[in-house]
């Protein structure tokens, strides 16, 4: 073990909707303007952030959920993807101190402690003046472990206003005041749906964004000082441990020749890297199909199916019925199919939206609505109690799920077909989740494979079952 330098921020936030992704992107633009290389994190989980991070800075961003994938496991992920980058980025997610229950455990303030990373708030001062000095010192005074190294103010209403804040800030708590992003237009933040941000690659006009993003950090912030910041970060302790080493030894090889084919495009793109990058580790070929203008190749010999938005691009989805009659037809003929949320949209019978059911692939007896409300929304845990293609039974799993679809009919019987009992979450009904179809899995919850490499294992000896019985199929017929 041995001390390393790692120059790194956390831009932090009091509550959802502080302003955090717009200064965050605006910060990693900003430092690469400056020549420097950077890497992004979340902290969380979350996938629409780290696609705008991962946007702006140019490579993947990471999500550090000590939750999902313990203390150690986010620390190894923290120090692998930052690498030699001249500095990092990690966004925070809602407030600063709030975690799973009321100590704050897996906080972003947590995050911070274990990473030992400066953190500089963004507050929102609409209609506050001093006040704004009283919350910044009461985050100083709450957790002295925390480093508070500055704070940015956001929707300030003028320059007399932003003045009396960061006086008032700097003079009662010593804190600085790194800079003041004044009310924005409509058109310089981001837009956002039910999920939360609308997605890059549907945004028209994500780089124009991202340069507005840019401006307005460039115009308004002392950039240099947040550098000097991370740059003072203290020294983290580290080990040669990166984070896929564990898959690589106990499933490299294993998959080599197999290919897994998966949905990529603008209806399903909520895929953490990390589930990508652990199935070639164990030595299979991805292949990325969009659902939409796509086609599914009889050489497949497993499918996985992310979250995303279905619900925005019906028309397309059903349009390509070539795909859905192939997707259907594969799962009858055993074909293994891994679906998370919006694939588990995609496999219903049908979806409801806006008054209208459009009929979907029909390899799950099921049909979803969405609601204005969410449906679940948070962390889940569940146990695996019943035989499924993918997990041993007995298996515990952590995730976490978000979404306003829910089942809202299903064939009589279909409660069979559910092997997983979640004791925290919603899941598909009745605190219960994981539908089963032949090889098929299908469920809200959505997974880091960090934290439950089992889902490797499953999707590599699935695909490689298969592939065996294609190859003794064709045998038995020459």
């Amino acid at each position: 073990m041995f001390d390393g330098n790692y120059p790194r921020v956390i831009v932090a936030g009091l509550s959802g909707d502080s302003g955090k992704t717009v200064i965050s992107c605006g910060l990693l633009k900003c430092f690469r303007g400056r020549g420097l290389s950077v890497s992004a994190f979340k902290k969380g989980p979350d996938y629409i952030d780290p696609a705008w991070l991962s946007l702006a800075s140019g490579k993947p961003a990471r999500n550090l959920d000590t939750y999902l994938m313990g203390f150690a496991p986010a620390k190894d992920s923290f120090l692998k993807y930052a690498g030699k980058d001249d500095v990092s980025v990690i966004e925070g997610n809602r407030g600063l101190f709030d975690g799973v229950d009321s100590s704050g455990t897996h906080s972003t303030a947590e995050l911070a402690k274990l990473l030992q990373v400066p953190v500089i708030i963004v507050l929102n001062i609409s209609k506050l003046t001093r006040t704004a000095a009283a919350t910044v010192l009461g985050c100083v005074k709450f957790d002295p472990e925390v480093k508070i190294a500055g704070v940015i103010l956001n929707h300030a209403a003028n320059e007399r206003h932003a003045c009396v804040v960061k006086d008032a800030i700097e003079a009662t708590t010593g804190v600085p005041v790194f800079g003041a992003i004044p009310r924005l237009s409509g058109k310089s933040i981001l837009p956002s749906r039910h999920l939360g941000l609308i997605m890059p690659g549907e945004f028209q006009r994500s780089l124009c964004f991202l340069q507005e993003a840019k401006n307005v950090v460039e115009d308004n912030v002392d950039v240099a000082g947040i550098v000097e910041v991370a740059e003072k970060a203290l020294p983290v302790e580290y080990g040669p441990s990166p984070v896929n080493d564990r898959t690589i030894r106990e499933h490299g090889g294993e998959g080599n020749g197999l290919r897994i084919a998966y949905f990529k495009d603008e209806s399903f793109s909520f895929y953490y890297p990390e589930n990508l990058e652990m199935l070639e580790a164990a030595g299979a070929e991805l292949i990325p199909i969009s659902p939409s203008r796509g086609k599914l190749s009889g050489d497949m010999d497993a499918l996985y199916i992310g979250g995303g938005f279905p619900e925005m691009n019906l028309t397309d989805l059903i349009l390509n019925r070539e795909m859905i009659a192939g997707v259907r037809e594969s799962a009858e003929n055993g074909l293994p199919i891994y679906a998370e949320c919006g694939g588990l949209m995609y496999l219903a019978r049908s979806i409801e939206w806006n008054g209208k059911e459009y009929s979907m692939s029909g390899v799950l007896p099921i049909k979803v609505s969405m609601d204005d409300r969410p449906q679940g929304h948070g962390y889940c845990e569940a146990s695996v109690d019943r035989d499924n293609p993918f997990f041993r039974v007995g298996t515990a799993i952590k995730g976490h799920e978000f979404h306003y679809s829910k089942i809202a009919d299903q064939d009589t019987g279909i409660e069979t077909a559910l092997s997983l009992s979640l004791s925290r979450g919603v899941g598909c009904f009745d605190k219960r989740d994981g539908l089963t179809y032949k090889n098929v899995f299908a469920s809200y919850m959505h997974i880091h494979a960090t934290s439950s490499p089992e889902w490797v294992n499953g999707m590599i000896k699935c695909a490689s079952k298969y592939r065996a019985s294609k190859k003794a199929a064709n045998l038995a017929l020459v």
